[in-house]
């Protein structure tokens, strides 16, 4: 590949380590691209309140695509610029099809406002014994009933006896095309989205605003709910502790995100 006009990058598992923070080569590698003029995108399935403490690791940083690209967000201006959502209905017919399916799964959904941390409310909500898949996470708990009140970003399952490669297997069969489905935890967790909302959709909106051609951009990312974006860009990177079914899509292979491996790549032209 030339030198990208556009560069995206997941976040856990890829940019930063379990620490939650991103080691010195990677910040210094983010750093020259951003100076350099080109815009460093995060894609993540986080939703926008996770996004700050990130984005404020890498100056100049602050477009994020969040919830598998349901969320369009700008860190710098706590600004929510657009927002695709499952809407009460749908919310609804999912959960039978996850009681079907998963009958032992808890379920949570994801919702946003105008901001990370706008004045509207509580923005993760779950049914009672919600266990997250996350250490340091909160929520609110309601009936699950009052969960699909009001439109969601994403709707959670949340099995922990369970793989999510098991969990997709088993719901998918029940929803089809009618969402996407996906997961960025391995351990007992699917994220259900509008249909045809994934990671890819999101950098595509951004990539067009900055006159960026697919081509052109690169892509990090180490779990499925990346396959659409390293699918989508013109030269999609795989991490080492990359899931199998990443592994087999990517253009390439770099080392861990433990081992500077977006860095490594970076360094090519930056």
């Amino acid at each position: 590949m030339q030198k990208p006009r556009l560069v995206a990058s997941d976040v856990d598992g890829t940019l930063i380590g379990p620490d939650e923070f991103a080691s010195p080569r990677t910040l210094a590698a983010v750093s020259r691209v951003v100076s350099s003029g080109i815009p460093f995108v995060l894609v993540t399935g986080r939703p926008p309140r996770w996004i700050p403490r990130v984005a404020e690791q890498f100056p100049g940083v602050s477009l994020a695509v969040c919830a598998n690209g349901a969320v369009r967000y700008d860190a710098a201006s706590d600004t929510v610029l657009s927002a695709t959502t499952l809407p009460p209905k749908v919310l609804a017919q999912l959960a039978q099809a996850c009681q079907r399916a998963l009958p032992e799964a808890w379920l949570a959904v994801e919702r946003v406002g105008r901001g990370a941390f706008d004045n509207e409310g509580a923005h993760f909500l779950s049914e009672p014994g919600y266990q997250h898949a996350w250490a340091k996470s909160d929520h609110v708990t309601m009936p699950k009933d009052e969960l699909f009140e009001q439109p969601a970003i994403k709707l959670l399952a949340r099995h922990p006896s369970m793989s999510s490669d098991a969990m997709v297997a088993a719901l998918a069969p029940l929803v089809g095309t009618a969402v996407a489905l996906t997961f960025s935890n391995p351990n007992g967790l699917v994220e259900v989205a509008p249909a045809g909302v994934t990671k890819a959709s999101g950098l595509a909106e951004i990539a067009a605003s900055a006159g960026v051609p697919a081509a052109e951009v690169i892509a990090f990312g180490d779990m499925p709910n990346d396959i659409p974006m390293l699918d989508w860009v013109g030269h999609g990177v795989a991490m080492g502790n990359a899931h199998p079914d990443v592994l087999a899509i990517a253009d390439e292979v770099t080392a861990a995100n433990t081992e500077d491996g977006l860095a490594l790549v970076l360094e090519r032209w930056f």
